[in-house]
This record gives C-alpha cells, sequence and structure tokens, in this order.
C-alpha cells in the first residue's frame, strides 16, 4: 500500500490543476477520503486504467492519464521505430481533455499522432489502428461504467487491447516516471501546426462503413420492409454512427430517444448506462408507450456492446447476451447455408463464460467453435491467426455474453455498429416471415434445449474491496465445493493454475489458455457454475449455466446454483 500520507501532502504541493486542486483541499483531515484515493494507484493491465474521476492516484485525473501516456510513450519509442498512436474519445466526463492531454504527451515525444476530431465509438479507434498502421491505439472511456467513472483503453500495432506482455512492459516504464516531474507535454495546436498530430478528415470512416455494409448476410432484408426500431444512443457516440448504418442498409422507419440522443457524460436518465439491464430500456419504454416499435435498440456509450428488446403483445421482453448470440449464430448460418456462401469449416469463436448453446448451434451446421478467455482480445487473437493462415473467410461470427459481437474482420473489437445493423437486418428477415425474434428463439430453444444462463455481480468497493474480492477466491480454492444445487461437482478448471481436476480421480489435466482468475464448476449433470472477479470494476461475477427439459426446471436449478455458490463464497444476500 502507498505512503498515503506522503503522497497527498506531495499532491497539495505539486498539483495546480484546479479541479484537482480544489478536491485536495476539500479533503483536508478526512482520513478516508485521502485513503480511498491515494492506497494505491490506478492499476495499467491489458486493459488500459479505469476508475473513478477525482484526484489522486487511484484517480482518473489530468495526472494519471499523463503518467499512463509517458510511460507508454517510451515503450512505444524504446520497441517501435516511428511509432505512431491513434486517439479517440466518448462522452463521457473529460474524455475530450484526457483524448487531448494523451496526444499532447506522445507528441511531446516525438510519436505521430491521428486524432478523431469529436467521439467516436471504440471499434472505429481498433479499425483504425490497423488501418493507419499504427503501433498502438487510445481510447478515453470507462464503456457501460456509471458517469462517475472514465479510464483508458490501449491497443496494440495489431488492433486488440494490449496483450499480457506488452501491458506489463507499459507497466514497468509508467512506475518509473514520476508524476509530477518525467510527463512532457507539447501544445495540442503547436503540434498540430507541426504536423505531429494529425486531425483525422470527415471522410477517414466511408471505407469503415462500406465494411461494415459487406457483412449483411441478406442485403436485401430491409427491401420493402416495414420493421420499426426505437434507437437509444445511451448519450454515448452510437448516434451518429448506428443512424448511419441503418439509412445505409435502407431501414426508414428509426426513432431516436430524444432524451438520451445527445453526448451527456452523466447521463442524467440512465445512471447506469448499460444495455444488459433492463433500467437502461426505461426512457425507450416511454417512447413505446406512443411508438409501437417492433423491436428497442440501446448501444452503450462506447459503442461497443448493443442491447435490444422486442415487442411482445403490448409490452417489450429483453433478449439477453447469450441469446442474442444464438439468435446470431443461428441467423448467419442458416441463411449463409441457404443462399451458398457459407465457408468451408466455418468458426464461431466465443468466450467461456457464453452459453454452450450456441456451439451446439453452430455444430449442427459443422462449423468449429473455439472458446477463449473472457476479453474481446482474446477473440481478436484468433481471429488474426486465422488471417495469418489465410483463412480470414472462415469467421462468421466472435461473441461474447456481455453483449458484444462482431461479424467482420474489418475490426478487432466487438462493434455494435456492425452488430445493430445485423440485428435489426434479422429481425427484418423474419418479420417477412411473421416471426418477431423471440418466436425464432424459441424454436431454438425447442431444438436446442432450453438453457438459462445468468449473471450475477457483487460489488466491493473501497480500499478492502480487493482484498475482500481475492479472500474470496483464495478460500474457493483452497476448499472447492464437491455438490452445489443438490448437483454433484465433476470437475473443477482453474485458469489461474491452468489446470482441470477430476473430483472423482484427481486426476488432473492441463490448460491450454492462458492464466486468468477464473474457476469453472462443471456438474455431472453438464451445468456450469463460474466465479471471476471483473476486470475493469470492484465486483464478483458468478455465471450459471443451465440446460432443461423446460424454461421452468432450468429457472428452479439456477436459483439453486446461486444460492449455494454464493452461500460457499461468503456473499450476504
Amino acid at each position: 500500500m502507498n505512503d498515503i500520507n506522503a503522497l497527498y501532502a506531495l499532491w497539495r504541493s505539486k498539483a495546480k490543476e484546479p479541479g484537482v486542486a480544489a478536491e485536495l483541499a476539500a479533503i483536508e483531515g478526512k482520513e478516508d477520503e485521502i485513503l480511498d484515493r491515494f492506497w494505491q494507484d490506478l492499476a495499467f493491465g491489458t486493459g488500459g486504467l479505469r476508475g473513478v474521476l477525482g484526484a489522486g492516484t487511484n484517480r482518473m485525473n489530468v495526472y494519471t492519464v499523463g503518467k499512463a501516456t509517458q510511460g507508454l510513450a517510451n515503450y512505444l519509442n524504446e520497441d517501435f521505430s516511428a511509432p505512431s498512436v491513434v486517439i479517440g474519445y466518448d462522452s463521457r466526463i473529460n474524455s475530450d481533455v484526457f483524448a487531448r492531454i494523451a496526444a499532447e504527451v506522445l507528441a511531446a515525444n516525438g510519436i505521430k499522432v491521428y486524432f478523431f476530431p469529436e467521439l467516436i465509438p471504440t471499434p472505429v479507434v481498433a479499425y483504425a489502428v490497423r488501418t493507419l498502421g499504427c503501433a498502438s491505439g487510445i481510447v478515453i472511456t470507462a464503456s457501460h461504467n456509471p458517469s462517475k467513472y472514465n479510464g483508458y483503453k490501449c491497443y496494440d500495432a495489431r488492433g486488440y487491447q494490449m496483450t499480457d506482455e506488452a501491458a506489463a512492459k507499459t507497466l514497468g516504464y509508467i512506475n518509473k516516471c514520476d508524476i509530477f516531474e518525467d510527463v512532457h507535454r507539447l501544445d495540442f495546436n503547436e503540434a498540430v501546426s507541426l504536423g505531429i498530430i494529425k486531425v483525422l478528415p470527415d471522410d477517414f470512416l466511408d471505407p469503415y462503413f462500406a465494411l461494415v455494409r459487406k457483412c449483411a448476410v441478406e442485403p436485401d432484408a430491409l427491401k420493402d420492409s416495414d420493421l420499426s426500431v426505437i434507437y437509444t444512443p445511451l448519450n454515448g457516440t452510437g448516434n451518429k454512427p448506428v443512424r448511419r448504418i441503418l439509412k445505409e442498409i435502407g431501414l426508414k422507419d428509426v426513432t431516436i430517444v430524444p432524451t438520451q440522443e445527445k453526448p451527456d457524460g452523466n447521463f442524467p436518465t440512465c445512471p447506469f448506462p448499460n444495455p444488459e439491464i433492463k433500467e437502461a430500456f426505461n426512457e425507450a419504454f416511454k417512447v413505446a408507450e406512443t411508438k409501437k416499435a417492433d423491436l428497442l435498440l440501446a448501444t452503450d456509450p462506447d459503442c461497443d456492446r448493443v442491447g435490444i428488446a422486442v415487442r411482445k403483445g403490448d409490452g417489450y421482453q429483453l433478449v439477453t447476451g447469450n441469446e442474442m448470440g444464438c439468435l446470431l449464430t443461428h441467423y448467419i448460418l442458416s441463411r449463409k447455408q441457404a443462399n451458398g456462401t457459407l465457408p468451408e469449416k466455418p468458426v464461431l469463436i466465443k468466450s467461456i463464460v457464453s452459453t454452450d448453446m450456441s456451439a451446439a448451434i453452430a455444430e449442427s451446421y459443422g462449423a468449429e467453435v473455439v472458446n477463449t478467455l473472457t476479453g474481446f482480445k482474446y477473440i481478436g487473437e484468433k481471429m488474426t491467426e486465422l488471417e495469418a493462415a489465410g483463412e480470414a473467410d472462415r469467421f462468421i461470427l466472435g461473441y461474447e455474453e456481455s453483449y458484444g459481437y462482431l461479424s467482420g474482420m474489418h475490426t478487432r473489437d466487438k462493434d455494435a455498429v456492425n452488430a445493430s445493423m445485423l440485428i435489426c437486418e434479422m429481425a427484418a428477415f423474419y418479420k417477412k416471415q411473421g416471426k418477431s425474434l423471440l418466436d425464432v428463439l424459441e424454436e431454438l430453444f425447442k431444438t436446442y434445449g432450453y438453457w438459462k444462463n445468468s449473471l450475477y455481480n457483487f460489488y466491493f468497493e473501497g480500499a478492502d474491496g480487493m482484498v475482500k474480492m481475492t479472500g474470496m477466491m483464495d478460500a474457493l480454492r483452497a476448499n472447492y465445493p464437491t455438490a452445489l444445487g443438490g448437483n454433484a461437482i465433476a470437475r473443477i478448471t482453474d485458469y489461474k493454475t491452468r489446470k482441470t481436476v477430476d473430483l472423482k480421480t484427481g486426476a488432473e489435466t492441463p490448460v491450454t489458455l492462458p492464466i486468468s482468475n477464473v474457476i469453472v464448476m462443471d456438474a455431472e449433470n453438464r451445468d456450469k457454475i463460474v466465479v471471476r472477479p471483473a476486470g475493469t470494476e470492484p465486483k464478483i461475477k458468478i455465471y450459471t449455466m443451465v440446460q432443461g427439459k423446460s424454461a421452468e426446471e432450468a429457472a428452479a436449478r439456477t436459483e439453486k446454483y446461486a444460492k449455494d455458490i454464493t452461500a460457499v463464497l461468503g456473499i450476504e444476500g
């Protein structure tokens, strides 16, 4: 733990940025407040930085962003010849400020910067890294976190988030920097005049949209379609690009949620701008009271995730990330097979916490299923391997249960522009057949079984939050449960120790995926329970994956698993 009082005193004397200085003065004598801001440095990892906005080493502010960028600059100048970096940002509080600071630091270190002039989706920056031949990319975003957060997402030259090795190297350089003495900056406008910073032109995105349109499975699905959609960008970056792609594919009836149309990092009508949760659709539901649309569509603030709700009678039913993964898998494979464009040996890539129902669907079409750790960079790595082997055409879909999807090779991150297009195309295709997406989903359940995939989040804020979560994971490893929900556990796979243990025989099998703090418990009846700390938020995530003969049976078993695993972890409530 940091020397709290010494750091606080140092920041009081050195931090001159008005907002930071005022906050430091306001917490004088408040030990708990000082502790929370200084007990640790924001950790730089494969996802970059993410934290609460404010003053201190454990906060997102101009100094922590500057230090991280100086470390990144030192790493790039050491490992690359004439490196360049592309920078984008979302609608969050200070995102534009942090983006300009990052550009100024890189420019001062002789690194060419390509700068998006306005807020832009995360997957577009990932696209730009490869298109421009950059050594790295930066997006200032905290994805779907509440408004008090911001973050600093970092990409490598291949267009996906940094590998463990690159992140560790960068962190090493960051740790060597004095946050007040070693960070160099060149005025943004001066750097532009010198040609070190290049502001990207408006037409830079035209090829990106052309590539997204090529991902259409049934390009004429929207022709003569009366599909109606209510769309909310949740005050984020999706407003312009999602509306553009929907217009370009021929969707005419699109209504925008007015209270969530314009960029606003305070997210005044949506405290949790996460399309995974029902509350994110509250404003869309209000619009739907007078506009009975077929589909409600919501993208998160950096437009890499998308969620939907489908009209059902007089109301709407949300479709989960796993359910959408299954719908897209079935739609892409079935339609490509029907129109003769299905590649030989198609590949579906998904995370280990995403439903195996999609795997069953994919395998029924002869597709290979590749499972990866959580984090779209791992899906990006597999895509890159396919491309390097000359087999890019085999890739049909990559997805995670957390509402992230990608069906093209144009970028290496989940892409809500691409996914929004596909979802609306799919909905229009089935509507012409007299079916909603819920009807199709029910057909899939009848064919492949009723899968219930649930996610439970438990938050542990503050300086002792990490200690609590570490203790829970350590205790679980020290005493694995032999039964949960009344069912015997057959195998435990621990991705931290990289081995699978057969609880009957004690036999151990090595795991080939990288090290990760994830524990998977496979029941004898093939149900799964997964436990892992979140990578970007102070919370423990519990996944249950159940296949039942009916929805009711699957739901009942899920409830039992959730009750037992929370008791094992010592989580109350």
